[in-house]
């Protein structure tokens, strides 16, 4: 490559100037481009700084008309809110009245239907019941006592009828037995020995 030799337009340009030549070229290509992408960048800022400062001065302009319909809707609200109070005020006081119209009447027949409940108790003697429980449990408990003693005589029962079962069959034995000797006892007697 060192050799190698060509012209361009009357000038002898040789292998060597190429080699040097080509990577000097490609650098101060690619700072053409970077010097030109960093100025259409600052270009780019720029048109977005003056749109964000039209926009602020737009935002400005709604941000004082917001604010002034939040006042007016604050003097409305306050307005309304002071009239819903006094009409509120006026009902109360009309409710309070009504309540206390009701709880006399609620009142008055609940004392009446207390009389009623002291009447109906005193007419069936609710105050001797207490005697006649009273009698009542100790009733209950002699039959409670009756039953325990009904209880160990039957457990005695049982435990008998099984001593007498037990019986029943040994002398059911003996009698045979017996029987036996009384028929041994008459052959001797007619065929003695």
């Amino acid at each position: 490559m060192m050799d190698f030799e060509f012209s361009v337009g009357g000038y002898n340009i040789k292998g060597w100037m190429v080699a040097v030549a080509l990577p000097v070229l490609s650098t101060v290509a690619g700072g053409v481009y970077w010097s030109y992408d960093t100025l259409q960048r600052f270009y780019g800022v720029e048109a977005g700084i003056a749109e964000v400062a039209e926009n602020s001065a737009a935002f400005n302009a709604k941000a004082a008309e917001i604010t002034t319909r939040v006042t007016k809707v604050e003097t409305v609200a306050q307005r309304n809110l002071t009239d819903v109070q006094n009409t509120l005020a006026g009902e109360i006081v009309v409710l309070d009245s009504l309540l206390i119209t009701k709880l006399q009447e609620l009142e008055a027949r609940l004392v009446s239907r207390i009389q009623t409940l002291e009447q109906a108790i005193a007419d069936n003697d609710v105050r001797g019941l207490n005697q006649k429980l009273a009698q009542l449990s100790t009733n209950m408990s002699q039959i409670l006592e009756q039953q325990k003693v009904l209880l160990d005589l039957r457990s005695q029962v049982d435990k008998a009828t099984t001593i007498t079962d037990g019986l029943g069959d040994t002398l059911d034995t003996l009698q045979t037995e017996v029987d036996d000797i009384w028929k041994a006892y008459d052959e001797l007697v007619d065929n003695p020995l």
